[in-house]
């Protein structure tokens, strides 16, 4: 059986709108920063916003947009416009409507781009808790172009529209999260995080990368340099040690 490859980040900070919150970011020592392109979302960046709040930062960072059931040709050309490093498909399945959808076709329609493909827990015990990823991540494969991380978030509200599929500040069982097992490709968790939780929530769900939006903020999608700060340093601490 081969190793479960590396994550494509260790530390996101999501949902940021502006340039001086990117930069800040990258100061705390986050490797990737999320762009959310979903309309309605109070975090929401037009084409031309996020490829100014990305322009000044290096070339390390990682750069994500978040999308939810966009089609392919919408994303690609936003990839190209902004100039995104990975994609992060956000949306149910199956879909609630088809605006919340992001059906394994997509990931193969974007080959030659990193997917990030975010879920939730089921109400299953065990394994069967993640067995909606491991159907995606396999018909994706299947596909020719599978995701290169599965972010676990936080449930959002039964019928949630599109805008509100992520930012909601709720949190993931993490414990039920070690207990679904595996994936073939790595996992990290979202959902709630903020300085305070984020090494319980490493230690206790076993993730590889943590992601958070609404933690680190003094008002959505107003990020607060000092919260990063210590998001990133509490993160990589329990993250090195979940590695040694």
């Amino acid at each position: 059986m081969n190793p479960t490859p590396p994550p494509p980040f260790r530390v996101k900070i999501c949902g940021i709108t502006r340039s001086a919150d990117a930069r800040a970011a990258v100061a705390a020592g986050a490797d990737a920063i999320g762009l959310n392109f979903v309309v309605g979302s109070p975090r929401f960046l037009t084409t031309d916003q996020g490829a100014a709040v990305v322009a000044d930062l290096p070339r390390a960072v990682l750069r994500v947009g978040v999308f939810v059931g966009t089609p392919a040709e919408e994303i690609q050309r936003v990839v190209g416009a902004v100039g995104l490093d990975a994609v992060q498909l956000h949306g149910h399945w199956p879909a609630e409507t088809l605006a919340t959808a992001d059906p394994p076709g997509v990931c193969a329609a974007l080959a030659g781009i990193p997917v990030i493909r975010a879920t939730r827990l089921s109400a299953g015990v065990g394994r069967a808790a993640l067995e909606g990823a491991r159907d995606w991540v396999a018909e994706a494969l299947a596909l020719g172009h599978g995701p290169v991380l599965v972010l676990v978030d936080a449930s959002p509200p039964t019928g949630a529209v599109a805008a509100a599929l992520g930012g909601s500040g709720r949190t993931v069982d993490w414990r039920a999260l070690r207990a679904a097992g595996g994936l073939p490709v790595p996992i990290g968790v979202a959902g709630g995080l903020h300085p305070d939780n984020v090494a319980r929530a490493v230690t206790e769900s076993g993730a590889l990368a943590v992601d958070t939006a609404s933690g680190v903020e003094a008002a959505p999608g107003i990020k607060d340099a000092a919260a990063m700060h210590r998001f990133v340093a509490a993160a990589r601490e329990a993250l090195s040690g979940s590695c040694s």
